[in-house]
């Protein structure tokens, strides 16, 4: 069952990451360039919902020229969907391929000057992990076999946060800039009305209000305590660039820093 998180108190400081390297065959989704300018962490694609070596090794390239924390960004194996349907995987081959996204993203990392310092989920796969037991657990155990204790970045009360630092592994609890919430604190499908934020001013606001009181606002006009370290802003959502842009600016007036959270 979903868990609710408790309260904190004000941030000076947020970090802010956004999901990028998502290029697929010469095709961008996202201005990877200018959203490294102002996130403070890069959730790369590892290839299996989108990206390719080439693109995903230039983002990595230009996130250690940024100075901004990379991510490793897994995924169900489903490029045909952008990673964003379930995949009723057994568990042994969900770890072996999360173990294997991992590894493969921090080899081109360290030739590019970074390294992978912790793991988002992506897509349907975060999603599915918020309740279900058995990938939830997968997706811990490839972390794990990875050899380093990486950070997880989950959604406050999800099953795999318990999970995971149950493992001893740090869980990293996120809230989203640009998604709305359910009054249990789980994301609107992307299927339905109101799933993603797109004026500016709004999202600043959200992401302001989670720095400031350590909640976000349901559809529903309820509260939600998530007790957030880090931001999302999605790479390829319309018109990113201005969101994120509006989220800085925001910040920066109420003398927010944006921070990585290692």
């Amino acid at each position: 069952m979903f868990k609710r998180e408790g309260t904190r108190h004000v941030s000076t400081a947020i970090d802010l990451n956004a999901d990028l390297g998502e290029t697929t065959a010469g095709n961008p989704v996202a201005d990877d360039g200018a959203m490294l300018d102002m996130v403070s962490s890069a959730n790369v694609a590892t290839g299996f919902h989108a990206g390719d070596p080439h693109s995903i090794a230039r983002t990595l390239s230009a996130a250690a020229a940024a100075g901004v924390t990379v991510g490793a960004h897994p995924a169900y194996n489903d490029p045909a969907a952008f990673g964003r349907r379930f995949v009723d995987y057994a568990p042994a081959d969900l770890t072996d391929e999360v173990l294997y996204q991992i590894g493969a993203l921090d080899a081109l990392a360290r030739a590019n000057g970074t390294q992978v310092s912790y793991v988002k989920p992506h897509g349907a796969l975060y999603n599915t992990i918020v309740h279900h037991e058995a990938h939830a657990r997968a997706v811990v155990d490839g972390v794990k076999a990875f050899g380093r204790d990486l950070p997880l970045l989950l959604l406050p009360g999800s099953i795999a946060a318990e999970i995971a630092e149950q493992a001893g592994l740090r869980v990293v609890r996120e809230a989203f800039a640009d998604r709305g919430y359910n009054p249990d604190g789980t994301l609107v499908s992307r299927r339905e009305p109101n799933a993603v934020m797109h004026d500016p001013a709004a999202v600043a606001e959200r992401v302001l209000h989670v720095a400031a009181t350590g909640s976000v606002t349901a559809i529903d006009g309820s509260e939600i305590a998530v007790s957030a370290e880090s931001v999302c802003v999605h790479g390829d959502s319309p018109g990113a660039v201005e969101l994120t842009r509006s989220i800085v600016a925001r910040l920066a007036d109420e003398g927010i820093e944006i921070r990585s959270f290692l």
